[in-house]
């Protein structure tokens, strides 16, 4: 899709401002440009769908996982949603092991999230804390900021151990 939406601005760029000089063609590029740059910029901050690497950020021996499957929704999981994830690096010595399947919470979102008083929280990365059989937090630390939607989806203990809360 992206490859289709750059051709169709090359070729209004050529139909349109052939016949035009240097210069106009040139402004046209940067302006072509930077509509390409925004909707590249969009299509970054999405849903944590299927594939999506996050980082997580409590001492259970994991740094990354690969989400498998969103566990509510059908677009994908944001803040405070659990889903499905493969463990793709680990610490040697940790609890978690690499390859094992594991449940966790999405604790920090780059797509931004309304809140009820008009504001909007957006992080710059995607995180989890990943959760045992019975919806506690494996670790016993929570490293970074969490934010208090958290409190609304029942996951009272990730926010105590949380050491900031956004």
């Amino acid at each position: 899709m992206a490859a289709r939406f750059a051709s169709r601005l090359s070729h209004v760029g050529r139909s349109v401002f052939g016949g035009l000089g240097n210069i106009s063609s040139g402004s046209l590029r940067t302006s072509l440009d930077s509509t390409w740059n925004n909707f590249l910029s969009q299509q970054q901050r999405t849903f944590i769908q299927m594939r999506t690497v996050l980082k997580v950020v409590d001492n259970s021996g994991a740094k990354k996982v690969m989400c498998i499957q969103a566990l509510k929704g059908k677009k994908g999981a944001r803040l405070g949603d659990t889903i499905v994830a493969s463990v793709k690096e680990a610490h040697p010595n940790g609890k978690v092991k690499k390859g094992e399947v594991v449940y966790g919470v999405v604790v920090r979102a780059a797509m931004q999230r309304g809140r009820c008083d008009g504001s909007e929280v957006k992080f710059d990365d995607n995180a989890v804390v990943l959760l045992d059989k019975q919806g506690q937090p494996r670790g016993t630390r929570v490293f970074g900021p969490v934010p208090h939607e958290l409190r609304k989806k029942k996951h009272l203990k990730i926010l105590t151990l949380a050491e900031h809360i956004a």
